[in-house]
């Protein structure tokens, strides 16, 4: 005579009492918040980036020594330029993290979430280069004009982030989602 077969805890479950395993999406993609703070955070490391590269600052990146300080008119656009560069490209990184997957894309709260913390860790960069400017740089006198110490003259670059964040969810959802045509399309 043989014995029925004793089965184990049912596969798509965690621990067969009801848990959903990673099939059913617990534990397989990261929470948004989780990586919109990880996208927040990375700010300071930015702003610590832009003080060291930037003319003005520590100026690693040109190393001439006239543009090390900020009375000269030539190291504001350059240090703007710099701290718009890094935002580039921790918008293109922060984008491809929300992206998703192939089969998958992001929701529209996923891509809101990220744009908006992008626009935290753009401000949160910002005043921490200028903080660091303020501890670590030569002391300037602000008095002929503001752009003498280690500062951001342009605005605008602050929106940056955002938007590379916002342009490389998109252009991810282009490519890796192509349209298919409909059923009495012709395919191109």
């Amino acid at each position: 005579m043989t014995q029925p077969a004793v089965h184990g805890p049912d596969e798509h479950m965690e621990d067969g009492q009801g848990q959903p395993g990673p099939e059913h999406g617990r534990g397989r993609r990261s929470t948004p918040w989780r990586k919109a703070a990880a996208i927040t955070a990375a700010g300071v490391p930015l702003g610590l980036l832009w003080w060291v590269l930037a003319p003005a600052g520590l100026n690693l990146l040109s190393g001439d020594a006239a543009l090390r300080s900020g009375s000269n008119p030539e190291t504001w656009l350059p240090r703007d330029l710099v701290l718009a560069g890094l935002f580039l490209l921790a918008g293109c990184i922060a984008g491809a993290l929300v992206s998703g997957t192939k089969d998958q894309g992001p929701s529209a709260r996923d891509v809101v979430i990220a744009v908006v913390a992008g626009a935290l860790g753009a401000v949160i960069a910002w005043r921490t280069g200028v903080l660091c400017g303020f501890w670590w740089g030569p002391a300037a006198d602000a008095s002929a004009s503001a752009s003498t110490a280690f500062s951001l003259r342009s605005y605008a670059v602050l929106a940056i982030w955002p938007a590379a964040v916002a342009l490389s969810v998109f252009l991810g959802g282009v490519v890796t989602n192509p349209r298919k045509p409909a059923s009495g399309e012709p395919a191109a």
